[in-house]
């Protein structure tokens, strides 16, 4: 028998190797601002925009003066402005290593330098006869320094949404009938099949376990599908042949990365809402599948053959629902797509994530175990 402590499990040394957190941090050193998602490209450039809009508005006495004078501002403010994006995604990994502060002034001379590149363009072009080099490079400084509190901002915000969620999910984890359940069914299975009882206790372990270390900010599908194979597997021995459960794994998708205690939650409530209440019990289906540059994941349920009466409780708020969508806008913005809602008479919960580099490159074909 395996070595698997339940509950009484003492917290040990942080991991390392292949099973260490993913938090993107080398060294342990916090990144102040991250640039490098398609949804910050596109705020950064909105509001560049923005304040270029507004100060074309000074001196322009017509529309077609205002337009013209934007194009113009446009045409050096926006290559310098994908120039800052690109540089401060490229020196991601240089701009670790520096301490807090160094960053803050790595952002705004990067800003600074920008400036000066779009007086350049529009001097070279012949647009400026006079190029105010001090005044571009002060506002490029001060540009930047607006983008990079902006992403300090976002990027507080994970810890405690982050939190909220975690203890939301620590909280459903252990809840006293689930583990009443669980340890009940394998009291009952211990003399009559002692292995299935062991395999029982390990899942509740597991789920145990990866509820109460920290996994950092990410990890991969196929290590969220592997605990989602552990809760199913445990509820698979409360509800016997009236839970059945389909899989539709693309092994392509297996890196693809999405916040730590993701799928649990939605395949608790597919049985909670979809199997728990129906007489005939229910079918489960987890699909992945990699579309392009995105992998999109569904988990799909069948609902009880008779809806609850009107003035019925409900059997549920939502929280789980509003937490993974707020934990995938954290981690992938405008990346990650969430989508939850009847179709065909089935409920599906849909996730679109970026697939995983190197991923459209395999053919391998998926697997359904």
């Amino acid at each position: 028998m395996q070595e698997t402590q339940i509950l009484s499990t003492l917290p040990g040394p942080p991991p390392t190797g292949p099973a260490a957190p993913r938090t993107g941090r080398p060294g342990g050193r916090a990144l102040v601002f991250d640039a490098c998602h398609a949804g910050v490209v596109l705020r950064a450039v909105l509001f560049v925009e923005g304040v270029l809009g507004v100060g074309a508005m000074y001196g322009t006495g017509s529309l077609s003066e205002w337009l013209a004078r934007l194009a113009l501002l446009t045409g050096g403010a926006l290559p310098a402005t994908l120039a800052w994006l690109i540089a401060a995604c490229s020196l991601k990994t240089v701009l670790q290593r520096l301490p807090t502060t160094g960053q803050y002034v790595s952002g705004v001379l990067l800003g600074a330098l920008a400036g000066l590149w779009a007086c350049g363009m529009l001097a070279l072009a012949g647009m400026v006869p006079q190029p105010p080099w001090l005044a571009s490079a002060s506002s490029g400084a001060l540009l930047s320094a607006l983008l990079v509190a902006a992403l300090v901002l976002r990027a507080r915000g994970r810890t405690p949404a982050a939190t909220t969620a975690r203890l939301t999910e620590l909280q459903s984890r252990i809840r006293p009938h689930f583990l009443f359940n669980t340890l009940n069914s394998a009291i009952a299975l211990v003399r009559a099949e002692p292995a299935k009882a062991e395999a029982l206790l390990e899942d509740l372990s597991d789920l145990f376990r990866s509820a109460l270390v920290e996994q950092g900010e990410a990890v991969t599908l196929a290590e969220e599908i592997q605990l989602a194979r552990r809760y199913l597997a445990i509820e698979q021995v409360r509800f016997g042949d009236r839970l059945r459960v389909q899989w539709q794994l693309d092994p392509r998708t297996d890196g693809a990365l999405l916040p730590p205690l993701l799928l649990q939650p939605l395949v608790e409530n597919a049985v909670k809402h979809g199997v728990e209440p129906s007489t005939r019990g229910g079918k489960l289906r987890v699909q992945t599948e990699l579309r392009g540059s995105r992998v999109v994941v569904r988990i799909t349920n069948t609902l009880p053959e008779t809806p609850p009466p009107k003035d019925a409780p409900p059997r549920g708020h939502g929280i789980a629902l509003a937490n993974v969508r707020a934990r995938l806008a954290l981690l992938h913005d405008v990346q990650g797509e969430f989508s939850a809602g009847m179709e065909e008479g089935l409920y599906q919960v849909r996730i679109t994530l970026p697939a995983p580099a190197g991923a459209a490159k395999s053919t391998t074909p998926p697997r359904a175990p």
